[in-house]
């Protein structure tokens, strides 16, 4: 009887834990050395199959207690299956006034679930592709800072808006 409470209790569990109906795409690259080169483009491809029904975009970033910002600058390309790009200048906050980070976890990795585009439609069907770099710069310096440390994943997040 024991036995058969605890598996039922793992299987609800499992249940709530692993739903996600919103999510349409989601997708985290891993970085190499929790460290983000000026140099990486992340570049995410995703099909669409809806063209009618609104959606909201995110970038998804994990970042570690080696992260020495307050913000953080991305430059992001969507690219259309007709071959147009849209190109953005994007700023994050990533802490607040006190230094702490705004992302949430538990441990020293923190997920910033950060919004891109709302209530999109998308207007054609097809392939689409999105890419995302850092363009973090140093006050008073035009040159951009070549290592990003303490960023550990990049992702993009496709959500239905229900």
């Amino acid at each position: 009887m024991k036995r058969n409470s605890v598996f039922i209790l793992f299987i609800i569990i499992f249940s709530i834990v692993s739903c996600d109906s919103a999510r349409v795409y989601d997708e985290y690259i891993s970085l190499p050395n929790n460290s983000w080169s000026k140099e990486n483009t992340v570049k995410f491809s995703f099909p669409i199959q809806d063209s009618i029904n609104k959606k909201n975009l995110f970038i998804n970033l994990r970042n570690n207690k080696d992260y020495q910002y307050s913000n953080l600058f991305l430059i992001t390309e969507m690219g259309f299956p007709d071959g147009q790009v849209i190109v953005d200048t994007l700023e994050y906050d990533m802490a607040d006034v006190t230094g702490k980070f705004l992302g949430k976890g538990f441990t020293d990795i923190k997920e910033n679930k950060l919004f891109y585009k709302e209530n999109i439609t998308f207007p054609t069907t097809g392939e689409y592709t999105f890419k995302v770099r850092q363009a973090m710069r140093k006050n008073g310096n035009m040159k951009g800072i070549e290592e990003l440390e303490g960023i550990t994943h990049v992702g993009f997040r496709i959500e239905k808006i229900e």
